[in-house]
């Protein structure tokens, strides 16, 4: 990937990513990936989880959800595996803490909408302390939830933004391995 200019950053902050999902006829979806809003280098590209250094996608593969490590530009093979990503909040930032805690209730209502009307398997948000903000669950940690919307089960997995030095690579990758065995189970 071509390194963004300082302008073409700037511009990301008025874009938004479109979600990728299982198209009619596709496969059902098993996971619905939820981050927190689109950074702005995946906002400059259209790309989930674009920005270099995120470990999103490595820890995909590593967690056994895709065949071979994808580039955030061939997020659209993710529909065939059954896999889909969302955003909680649609506007781009430099950083998540730049999102009011508005943003994130109103996104947990979005996203609830989304669940209850695609029925994946799994919900996966990605990022503990939106998702607590989000779905009012304050004590929420890391792990499956007691309760989802409808059938759909929730999982908060670890944010794979190089920024959070909290989760080594390892323990994410053994965290979604965790979803990846209740998915397939």
């Amino acid at each position: 990937m071509a390194r963004l200019t300082a302008a073409e950053l700037a511009a990301a902050r008025e874009k938004t990513v479109d979600d990728v999902l299982p198209g009619p006829g596709g496969p059902p979806l098993r996971v619905l990936f939820c981050g927190i809003n689109p950074g702005l280098v995946s906002a400059a590209t259209g790309h989930h989880f674009a920005r270099p250094g995120n470990r999103f996608w490595p820890v995909l593969f590593g967690a056994g959800f895709t065949p071979r490590l994808l580039r955030p530009d061939e997020q659209g093979e993710l529909a065939a595996l059954g896999l889909g990503i969302t955003n909680l909040a649609a506007r781009a930032t430099a950083r998540a803490d730049e999102l009011t805690a508005e943003e994130l209730v109103a996104g947990g209502r979005r996203l609830r909408a989304l669940v209850e009307r695609l029925r994946p398997r799994w919900l996966a948000v990605v990022g503990v302390t939106a998702y607590r903000t989000a779905f009012d669950a304050p004590k929420a940690a890391v792990g499956p939830q007691d309760a989802g919307p409808g059938e759909t089960g929730v999982w908060v997995l670890p944010n794979p933004s190089g920024l959070n030095a909290h989760w080594s690579r390892e323990a994410m990758v053994a965290e979604f391995g965790r979803l990846r065995a209740a998915a397939d189970a």
